[in-house]
């Protein structure tokens, strides 16, 4: 598994509740901008349309040596379908209904030569959670200095 991406937001913002593991359509020359590294997942956000389900605001430089010039500029932060079994999108499109919830991208990952983002359903936090969040991870870096 190598890591490509990482929301390392996400886990401050949102309090994780169930995570899925999807893949990803991207076009040729995405496909060899996400392998050189040119893919950011930190301002993005998931939603279910059409029993599909779309990640939307993921960045993907655009590819230097592409060969259809006529594109350039207009797929940076487009829609991109996510892959997921229709049991899944069923369930995710329920929870987000009833709870009021969110899909987060929270890492994307080369999983034998396949493209994969981890997402997770969740649900935001308040401030004083985020403090709390921040005291603990405080603490426990005292802690571990201390031993």
């Amino acid at each position: 598994m190598k890591l490509v991406a990482e929301n390392k937001r996400a886990r401050f913002e949102y309090e994780l509740l169930e995570t899925y593991e999807a893949g990803i359509v991207l076009t040729g020359d995405e496909i060899k901008a996400v392998r050189l590294g040119h893919f950011s997942i930190n301002d993005c956000y998931g939603f279910v349309k059409d029993d599909e389900c779309f990640l939307r605001n993921s960045y993907i430089k655009e590819y230097a040596n592409s060969f259809d010039a006529g594109r350039q500029g207009e797929t940076t932060r487009r829609d991109r379908k996510l892959l997921l079994h229709k049991q899944e999108i069923e369930k995710i499109k329920k929870r987000i209904a009833e709870d009021h919830l969110t899909i987060v991208p929270t890492k994307a990952y080369f999983s034998d030569s396949n493209l994969k983002v981890e997402i997770a359903v969740a649900r935001g936090k308040k401030l004083y959670d985020k403090r709390e969040t921040i005291k603990n991870r405080e603490l426990d870096r005292k802690s571990r200095f201390y031993d």
